[in-house]
């Protein structure tokens, strides 16, 4: 029989550093649960880019934007930023970067599983 199940991001099951970022994890029901926090100043291809050694971030996300602003370049020169309240959905292929002087904070169901992992 199933059972409720809970866990917290304030005690994650793994997190993970980075220059200027930190990802938070806790794998519930099958689905991992990423908190990515990124300083102002963060960028992706600065800070991730030299751990995973891809041109460009190769996972996907389905995000919900807490805080800050966080602006995305898609591979093909495609760009939108997003905020407070917004969902995204980025397929691999982009690079990203903390816009404003305020921490970005995302919630990601997707993509974070290998994120900021060395290859």
């Amino acid at each position: 029989m199933d059972r409720m199940q809970s866990k917290t991001l304030n005690r994650p099951d793994e997190t993970r550093s980075f220059p200027k970022g930190t990802l938070e994890l806790v794998t519930l029901g099958g689905i991992t649960f990423g908190r990515g926090t990124f300083e102002p100043g963060w960028k992706w291809s600065d800070s991730v880019k030299p751990i995973v050694k891809t041109k460009s971030c190769e996972a996907p996300h389905t995000q919900y934007h807490v805080s800050g602003r966080l602006r995305v370049r898609m591979d093909d020169g495609s760009e939108a930023e997003f905020g407070p309240g917004d969902v995204s959905v980025l397929p691999p292929g982009h690079d990203a970067w903390v816009v404003g002087n305020e921490p970005v904070v995302v919630i990601d169901v997707t993509g974070m599983t290998e994120y900021a992992r060395p290859k």
